[in-house]
């Protein structure tokens, strides 16, 4: 039984974007591992930008500067 984490910041990703993940991994571990789709899980966690750093630095901060 696969499981599978998508980490994504909380910006706002649709729930058909987010439907779209979920479907487009759970084929993708069929047709390269044979996995059977009935038993393959999928989570996706938003995380907020203040609580995801990059190089140092929140995700906040990097976008405020850009």
């Amino acid at each position: 039984m696969p499981y599978v984490n998508i980490k994504i910041t909380r910006e706002g990703a649709t729930g058909e974007q987010k439907a779209q993940l979920i479907k487009g991994v759970t084929d993708l571990l069929e047709q390269v591992l044979g996995k059977n789709p009935k038993t393959t899980v999928v989570v996706i966690e938003e995380v907020d930008t203040d609580n995801w750093g990059i190089a140092g630095e929140s995700v906040t901060l990097l976008r405020q500067r850009e």
